[in-house]
């Protein structure tokens, strides 16, 4: 079986092949699951969200258009939902909607993870706005044109958003005792 690209198989779905869609899904599935983890949290609500997505994708797949690349349509789904996905959780959670493990004393995790943790605490500290363009340049490696054709802005937007992320994120991880290195999407 020979490798199609995305375009193609968008264009044999909509010739009715429904196995292009399956393999659309498989190609992507990994890729909207992290980047709704990355933004919701919580890999229940994950699952949830990139479910959602792939429904919503094959609902709508007429209205795609093919000028663009179908990952950035499919991301940009999936920050619509995971940006409901929120609001929803917000709406149904008291005020400490924090569904962080408690950790027993005897629980010793090494410095990487409990790093790990302060990192992942701080990114759900920034408002959703900025999560979605540090989680799309930093953990999904977009560029900014393609940050801007999922989050519908110019390029320019995207990069004063960016710019601003990045300072609210470092800030955020300094007082939470995060040491700069390497690893850290706030350099």
């Amino acid at each position: 079986m020979t490798e199609h690209n995305d375009e193609d198989l968008v264009r044999q779905c909509r010739a009715g092949e429904l196995k292009s869609f399956d393999l659309l899904v498989e190609r992507h599935q990994r890729a909207i699951f992290n980047l709704a983890l990355r933004m919701v949290r919580d890999s229940d609500d994950a699952a949830d969200v990139s479910q959602s997505v792939f429904v919503k994708a094959y609902e709508n797949l007429e209205r795609f258009d093919p000028q663009y690349k179908f990952f950035s349509w499919l991301y940009r789904i999936a920050v619509n939902e995971s940006l409901n996905a929120l609001g929803q959780k917000k709406r149904f959670e008291g005020l400490d909607g924090n569904d962080l493990a408690v950790e027993t004393p005897d629980e010793k995790d090494d410095e990487a993870v409990n790093e790990e943790r302060r990192i992942q605490d701080g990114l759900m500290m920034l408002n959703v706005d900025q999560r979605a363009v540090i989680v799309l340049k930093h953990m999904q490696g977009l560029s900014y044109r393609e940050i801007g054709q999922i989050l519908d802005l110019p390029e320019k937007t995207i990069k004063s958003r960016l710019f601003s992320a990045r300072q609210t994120f470092k800030d955020i991880l300094k007082k939470k005792g995060v040491r700069r290195n390497d690893r850290s999407t706030a350099s």
